[in-house]
């Protein structure tokens, strides 16, 4: 994968990766994708192999896919986007996250809304979601910047949640769908 944006790559991982991603993960800012991350050290060259040989089957209703978020000026990874299929749904969904040092700047929505209009124009998914907690405010705007809208609002305990809490859901269709 390789997308363009006005300030962005968002690319296939690549094995030197590693080590912005931990980095990542100690700032706390891969928590709500894969829980604790105390020991990440140990399994992210794994998770990165394995993203490696998703992103090559390149199929976003079977499993997690994950790129990486790059600044195209000074090459720094800055966080990743992807997709996950929610079994409980039957839908593929999007996920994304950014490194505490470089929030606030609109990354996380630039690169979303790529990878969403990526994904739903190629045809093998004419429809996205995500959730969101309402109480993740910068989330919930990050979604609606990146043209996703708001369906519906429920009690939900997503993968590494305690317990339920309520949730925004949201949507983005293919261009073809919006007009029907």
């Amino acid at each position: 994968m390789y997308l363009e944006t006005q300030r962005l790559l968002v690319r296939s991982l690549q094995p030197s990766d590693e080590k912005s991603f931990i980095e990542m993960a100690s700032d706390g800012s891969l928590t709500e994708i894969f829980g604790d991350c105390s020991e990440c050290d140990k399994w992210m060259n794994d998770f990165i192999k394995e993203a490696m040989q998703l992103d090559l089957e390149n199929n976003p209703c079977r499993e997690y896919l994950a790129y990486a978020i790059e600044e195209k000026i000074s090459k720094e990874v800055v966080g990743s986007v992807g997709t996950s299929f929610y079994e409980d749904f039957q839908k593929t969904g999007v996920t994304y996250f950014i490194g505490a040092k470089f929030r606030g700047r609109g990354y996380a929505a630039e690169a979303l809304h790529a990878l969403s209009e990526y994904f739903l124009a190629d045809g093998r998914v004419d429809l996205l979601m995500a959730t969101a907690r309402t109480d993740n405010t910068a989330s919930c705007k990050t979604l609606e910047k990146a043209g996703f809208r708001l369906t519906d609002t429920r009690s939900y305990q997503d993968l590494y949640d305690e317990q339920e809490s309520l949730s925004h859901f949201y949507e983005k269709i293919a261009a073809s769908r919006r007009r029907l």
